[in-house]
């Protein structure tokens, strides 16, 4: 499967004293393919992006025999010597970065070891002929949890719905955009179904923070408070945040199944609270990215160049009932639940979904059918165009500008149209 992933595209010493401020983890055969993977300052135990990367590394192990070597960073700083310092050792057929905040030190490193293989996720701007970049079409898969978000939020009463979001950077606006527009698509498909404008508005947060999760209740808090019905996570372990939030609402009202519902993200998050609080997640494979880089070394496939997963070839999908089984596993190894929980979370999860009507499901696999055949373009930075996103005839104002989008991290727009900040769209 991992080769297919990418058919279409056209690429010593493991001890931690080696490393700043790190923690490794040695597993595999001696004598194999050796890999280093650098981690920034998240690490095991979010649920999420890092798990992912963590899930394709270990696979990569077990199925292909390689031999890992984790590099985990405590802060900022340790990301060029980190880098630099497993380049320097000469032991590693292939060194990935696992996230956009390596990007800059990443850069530097591959000019300074011409000859090391390099690979990174999240990032596809570089261009250094050693390194493989991996992107994601994390817009087209927002899209299809937003327009989830506003048919069901419409359906159930609410009015809003709402995403907590990490670190201001690029890559985020495109989660922002794509579940914007899913939005006003859903409103729009809602209407047509059902003859009633629902007007859905959004509740979005930037929380500056990919680990303070006390800023991801706090921020669900606000937005449950003013009436949303959807909360998309968008900042890793910040979503255990969202859905004590989530949760605590809910028993206050004498509930313990939504609505209001979360959206996880990355991951299949589905059997957290109880399967019956996350009615779907925004899968971003990034295990497949990882997986594939190091697959490409064993068989001698390497190329430097950048790599898109999307809904076209797996990389981006909403969750769905056969995945579930080994996301709960998944859960399992995380130490999050049990395979006593396994019975309860699956029949609530069923009885979650069959509550939402199949219309509105059946119009999400519309949307992901069209998102399959659209390719993704960027556009220079700055420049303000019209877009038509899927091929349909909903228009939305998108331009670079921040200032008049963000008004200091937090804020709501009714249902349509906006102006939207991100760095790359799809046409």
């Amino acid at each position: 499967m991992f080769d297919e992933i990418f058919s279409q595209q056209n690429g010593s010493d493991s001890d931690c004293r080696f490393w700043v401020g790190c923690r490794s983890v040695e597993r595999g055969s001696i004598g194999r393919t050796k890999v280093a993977l650098v981690l920034d300052v998240g690490g095991r135990g979010d649920l999420s992006f890092n798990d992912m990367g963590f899930k394709g590394a270990d696979e990569a192990v077990q199925k292909l025999g390689v031999e890992l070597v984790e590099i985990q960073s405590n802060s900022a700083a340790d990301y060029l010597p980190n880098l630099q310092n497993a380049a320097r050792s000469g032991a590693f057929d292939i060194i990935i970065g696992v996230g956009f905040l390596l990007a800059d030190s990443m850069a530097e490193v591959a000019d300074q070891f011409p000859d090391q293989k390099f690979g990174i996720i999240d990032v596809t701007w570089l261009g250094k002929p050693n390194l493989m970049e991996i992107g994601y079409e994390e817009n087209k898969g927002s899209a299809l949890v937003g327009a989830l978000g506003a048919m069901t939020a419409a359906h159930y009463g609410y009015d809003k719905i709402g995403v907590v979001l990490g670190i201001e950077i690029p890559v985020l606006y495109k989660f922002e955009a794509g579940y914007r527009y899913g939005m006003h698509w859903g409103n729009a498909k809602y209407a047509e179904v059902t003859g009633k404008n629902p007007g859905v508005g959004l509740l979005w947060n930037y929380t500056g923070t990919f680990s303070d999760i006390a800023k991801g209740k706090a921020a669900t808090e606000a937005m449950l408070a003013q009436g949303a019905g959807m909360i998309y996570n968008v900042a890793g372990p910040l979503g255990i945040g969202d859905l004590e939030a989530i949760t605590e609402h809910l028993e206050a009202k004498g509930k313990s199944a939504g609505p209001p519902f979360m959206i996880g993200v990355d991951a299949n998050q589905d059997y957290l609270g109880d399967g019956h609080r996350v009615l779907a997640s925004m899968m971003k494979r990034v295990d497949f990215g990882v997986y594939s880089a190091i697959e490409s070394v064993v068989n001698g496939s390497f190329k430097a160049g950048v790599k898109i997963l999307g809904p076209g070839n797996g990389g981006i999908a909403i969750s769905r009932r056969q995945d579930l089984a080994d996301f709960i596993d998944f859960g399992i190894k995380g130490g999050v639940i049990t395979e006593a929980d396994r019975g309860s979370i699956t029949a609530n999860w069923d009885a979650m979904r069959a509550a939402v009507p199949g219309w509105i499901w059946d119009a999400v696999g519309e949307l992901e059918e069209r998102s399959a055949q659209v390719k993704l373009r960027f556009l220079a930075v700055g420049a303000p165009i019209r877009l038509g996103i899927f091929g349909t005839n909903i228009r939305t104002d998108v331009q670079h500008t921040s200032s008049s989008l963000r008004r200091g991290g937090e804020g709501h727009f009714d249902s349509p149209p906006v102006t939207l900040c991100l760095p790359s769209v799809l046409i």
